[in-house]
């Protein structure tokens, strides 16, 4: 019974901070909505898998989990540089001296 109010707890988090991600003033403010919703599904996963007694759903949490801060740091780069991709030749040739 507690882990269900705990899942049923999770849920109605959720949703407050999807109301939050959608009114953010900023960019920043929706990211962090967005980053704490994806740390609470992972715990909704976890506890939605220990009551229906499937331990693999653990497994799922936690992979979702990496790929929540994987995502939060790619937004993070695209709106600090710009770009997400390496510069590669472009970058190589500005920085050797021509012939």
């Amino acid at each position: 019974m507690m882990f269900a109010a705990a899942a049923a707890a999770l849920l109605v988090t959720i949703a407050l901070l999807l109301a939050r991600a959608v009114a953010g003033p900023t960019v920043f403010d929706r990211l962090l909505g967005a980053n704490t919703i994806g740390t609470c599904a992972m715990l909704l996963l976890a506890v939605l898998g220990f009551l229906t007694g499937r331990p693999e759903f653990l497994d799922l949490a936690l992979v979702y989990g990496l790929l929540n801060v994987l995502g939060t740091v790619a937004v993070l780069k695209y709106f600090r540089q710009g770009d997400l991709g390496d510069a590669g030749e472009k970058a190589a040739a500005e920085r050797s001296p021509r012939p």
